[in-house]
């Protein structure tokens, strides 16, 4: 009897690299995901399934960037935004929780928060703009040298009104230090372009959106 409850139990254990898989499945797809969208929902899947039976802060962390990524450019209306960006930001919190001091953490928490508020509506994006800041300046007390958090925090400034903080000089400022750490990093360069246009810098925002093409 000893003997068959061990191979049940051997039997019934999840694959030692069945996490593992699905986690270099997932940072596959999210280098290439523009090539075939169909792909997030397959890893978003793979994901949700290894989570419950291994829970890893990085897989945590791979899906909620999954879930961004699957709000941004998968789903089909305002609500199915909002469920993946609900999704996603109650993923980056678990990893918060579970992880305090891993910046990737914070920013895919802070980024999913940002996006659902964003979504949701300007009065919903005021209300959670202190959890995005906190979440900034963990993730810069931890990280300094973070792209995305720059670019994340440029939108904050580029979008909030000055009467709530917003600034387009900060954002513009933040936007050209996440290039300088990550000059490849297109998304950074259209959200330039962006700051230069509300500043009435035409010519330099063409010269930075020529270099997108």
């Amino acid at each position: 009897m000893r003997l068959s409850a061990l191979v049940l139990l051997f039997l019934l254990a999840p694959a030692p690299g069945h996490a593992q898989s699905a986690m270099d499945e997932a940072r596959a797809v999210i280098a290439t995901y523009h090539e075939d969208l169909a792909r997030l929902d397959r890893t978003r899947d793979l994901l949700e399934k290894s989570l419950k039976t291994d829970s890893q802060v990085e897989a945590m962390i791979l899906l909620s960037r999954i879930y961004y990524l699957w709000g941004d450019v998968r789903a089909r209306d305002a609500d199915e935004k909002l469920e993946a960006f609900d999704r996603g930001r109650q993923l980056g919190q678990r990893a918060v929780e579970l992880a305090p001091q891993n910046p990737e953490a914070h920013f895919w928490y802070a980024t999913n928060t940002a996006k659902w508020g964003q979504t949701k509506g300007v009065l919903r994006s005021l209300f959670l703009l202190p959890t995005v800041r906190e979440e900034l300046d963990i993730i810069f007390t931890l990280a300094p040298k973070h792209p995305g958090a720059l670019a994340l925090a440029g939108n904050v400034n580029l979008e909030v009104p000055a009467l709530f903080g917003g600034s387009i000089d900060k954002a513009e400022e933040q936007f050209r230090k996440g290039l300088e750490l990550d000059p490849k990093a297109t998304g950074i360069r259209v959200d330039l372009a962006r700051a230069l246009i509300k500043r009435g810098k035409y010519a330099e925002a063409r010269k930075e959106l020529r270099r997108v093409l």
